[in-house]
């Protein structure tokens, strides 16, 4: 079976309760959930939080919930023992897993069809994550950092003439989902590493959502799209 894992908690911070906060007219929840039960992937759309309401959220957009206990739902806690757990209660429970997508909460963005091009990659053995990814908007190698004086130092100052055709291009984590067989997830093997596989997205589909700032551009770019 196929099963998409969601976590989200109840206390984030610098967006007070952005997984259930309304999104373009839904909860934020509610937008991957839907695509997730759109792609006809899944056998279970799980949500893994320990708050109340965004239970309550979940389950009335026809998804299922576990429980999280309080030792995975701080600040602190990366996303892997969060989804491991979540294996380990569906197995618990009976339920034989082929393939886990983790699917962020606040990826509003997340396609069907990215979904469907992560999981068909995690068909090659060779393969034991596929992630959505996106390239940088200008050249890595040309940033700078501000000193405790404000003032800029580039982290590459050999590149500070060279032309940006002659960089090679970089990319980053888009933040949206993560495919990998269930022993990789239960291994806490890296998402990152050498046998991992980036899905392609367009920057326009990419937002990473953490500020009150990041929101608001997430609402416009949101908007856009569905005006097309």
């Amino acid at each position: 079976m196929n099963v998409a894992i969601i976590p989200a908690r109840g206390g984030s911070k610098r967006i007070p309760r952005k997984n259930v906060r309304d999104f373009c007219g839904r909860p934020m929840l509610a937008w991957p959930i839907t695509v997730a039960q759109a792609c006809g992937l899944f056998d279970h759309i799980v949500i893994s939080t320990d708050d109340p309401e965004i239970a309550a959220v979940a389950r009335a957009h026809g998804a299922q919930v576990i429980d999280r206990p309080a030792a995975l739902a701080d600040d602190h806690t990366p996303t892997q023992p969060v989804v491991a757990h979540a294996i380990e209660q569906l197995q618990s429970a009976g339920i034989r897993l082929s393939a886990v997508c983790c699917l962020y909460a606040t990826a509003p963005f997340v396609s069907a069809a990215d979904l469907l091009v992560g999981r068909g990659l995690i068909d090659d053995p060779g393969i034991s994550f596929a992630f959505a990814a996106t390239r940088f908007g200008f050249p890595i190698q040309r940033a700078f950092f501000l000193d405790a004086k404000g003032r800029p130092t580039m982290f590459h100052p050999e590149h500070a003439l060279t032309r940006s055709q002659d960089l090679p291009e970089a990319f980053h984590d888009a933040g949206q989902f993560y495919w990998a067989r269930p022993a990789r997830w239960l291994d806490n093997a890296p998402i990152f590493g050498p046998d991992a596989r980036p899905v392609l997205l367009p920057s326009h589909r990419v937002q990473d959502i953490d500020t009150p700032d990041d929101w608001l551009r997430a609402e416009a770019m949101m908007r856009l799209l569905l005006a097309q």
